[in-house]
């Protein structure tokens, strides 16, 4: 090499690594928000440093679990007590069972208007407002007199109750990648925790007092987690800080109706959701008619086996993040294909089938859901939680078939003629999901390419050699720019 060439080597390293210096001077310049909602100090230790990344470990992940429980139980604690309002209230059993649908109604205007918040602000200070605000409707359930009051109250706390769709795709942003799915699936394992257990606290505290205690205890666990959020829940900076609320909504439609992978996954969750809401809606006339003849307790008990499947959730995380998100949906949703053949089989012949039933569509449901969730929120981290509030929409739409369609095929027909049609909609799952390969590319609607590799250490692997071979996603770097993490780039925008 020559000595011109020489000088012009140094010269071109000592300017690069001037350049380096500079961006990292900038960053620790940079003034990231040291309170919250601009009054409230935030602990030294979670506010956003760019040179030192938060370390999402077991306590803050298990914390997002909490916090997901005893929040989204705010939308069930109601179905237990309606008798108890009707009777409180003096008012017919037909006014009281408004209660379900407008807190359910609340829920899905949350999920359209405010879910999609988290790809704009702050989430620290989104979830601070929403635990509050919710603590702050649920005073008034417990102490007001007045139905209409609870009917109000009771619409604007499902508004407000989305905390864990803001929690999800933070968990999956604070994750390293090889973590993401077993984070996801604790956050998601506290909300089908919550979902059950709201019931069963609900029912028995109300068994014993007045069912005022019920929502008084909600304050209470709502204080906690309020507090536990303050103590521990990291500062994040706001993405696509370029973009307006509108812009935001307007773009999450565009997702849903856009990305093949986002309506593939929509499609398979309205019919999972489907079969997993009517087993459990038509599981009560089940075990309450021939040839069981159970008691209200009894059948109240194999929400329990549903508990243990949702516990046994976190640990198949672990599993789904050795494999491509693709395979562990197919595993998933194998699991739900034979539990629901074993319910199909012997579910009103033998209780064992039953229990076998409950246990597996619970563990195979959640399976599924964090591998589609973390294949979803792979397309734009930045826009994590639009994509999120797409899944959650589908549960809610597949919640609403499955309670409906299930409930009239088991009164008019029975429960195998019912537990057939679930079978064929897992079958039908299955189906779609086999119209894009593992690796298909994520503008293809349809087809294979790639190769069939499941193992995600050895894509990664691929991904990181230099020639790039076999480097198969299901995104486009277009869509990967996002809020720096452990650098101090400018933040971008979702350019969607």
């Amino acid at each position: 090499m020559s000595p011109s060439s020489t000088e012009k080597l140094e010269a071109h390293c000592e300017s690069t690594e001037t350049a380096v210096e500079n961006v990292a001077a900038s960053t620790e310049d940079s003034s990231w928000p040291t309170k919250d909602f601009g009054l409230i100090p935030i602990p030294k230790r979670l506010q956003y440093n760019p040179m030192e990344p938060f370390h999402f470990g077991i306590l803050l992940n298990a914390s997002f679990g909490f916090a997901s429980t005893f929040t989204v139980a705010n939308l069930y604690y109601c179905q237990p007590l309606l008798i108890e309002f009707s009777k409180s209230f003096d008012v017919a059993y037909e006014e009281v069972s408004r209660i379900p649908t407008l807190i359910q109604a609340g829920y899905l205007v949350g999920l359209v208007l405010i879910s999609p918040l988290g790809d704009l602000v702050r989430r620290r200070q989104l979830v601070l407002l929403l635990v509050a605000t919710s603590t702050a409707f649920t005073i008034g359930l417990a102490v007001t007199n007045v139905f209409r009051v609870f009917e109000v109250l009771s619409f604007l706390t499902g508004v407000v109750t989305v905390t864990p769709q803001i929690l999800m795709p933070l968990a999956a942003d604070l994750a390293p990648p090889e973590r993401r799915a077993s984070a996801l699936s604790v956050v998601l394992s506290g909300l089908m925790l919550g979902i059950l257990i709201a019931r069963v606290l609900a029912g028995v505290i109300a068994n014993f007092t007045t069912w005022r205690v019920v929502y008084y205890m909600s304050i209470g666990v709502q204080l906690l987690v309020l507090i536990g959020s303050y103590l521990m829940l990291p500062d994040y900076p706001s993405k696509n800080r370029d973009m307006t609320y509108f812009q935001i909504l307007f773009s999450m439609a565009k997702y849903a109706v856009t990305e093949p992978l986002v309506i593939q996954m929509a499609i398979i969750n309205i019919a999972s959701n489907a079969c997993f809401t009517g087993f459990w809606v038509t599981l009560t006339f089940l075990l309450g008619g021939p040839p069981y003849y159970y008691s209200t307790l009894i059948i109240g008990l194999f929400g329990l086996v549903g508990m243990l499947g949702v516990l046994v959730g976190p640990f198949s995380g672990r599993l789904i993040d050795r494999l491509v998100p693709w395979y562990a949906t197919l595993v998933a949703t194998g699991v739900l294909l034979i539990s629901q053949a074993v319910q199909t089989a012997a579910g009103g012949i033998n209780v064992a089938a039953v229990i076998i039933a409950c246990f597996g569509l619970d563990v195979g449901r959640q399976s599924q859901q964090v591998s589609m969730t973390a294949r979803v929120l792979s397309i734009s981290p930045a826009a994590g939680a639009r994509l999120n509030a797409i899944l959650i929409l589908s549960v809610f739409i597949g919640q609403v078939m499955g309670t409906s369609v299930g409930t009239q095929v088991f009164v008019q027909h029975g429960w195998r003629a019912c537990s057939i049609l679930m079978l064929a909609l897992h079958a039908f799952e299955i189906l779609v999901l086999l119209l894009r390969g593992p690796h298909c590319s994520r503008k293809r609607w349809f087809g294979y390419e790639g190769g069939f590799e499941a193992r995600r250490r050895v894509i990664l692997e691929r991904e990181k050699s230099p020639s790039g071979e076999g480097k198969t996603v299901d995104h486009d770097p277009e869509t990967q720019k996002e809020a720096p993490i452990q650098s101090g780039e400018s933040l971008q925008s979702d350019p969607s």
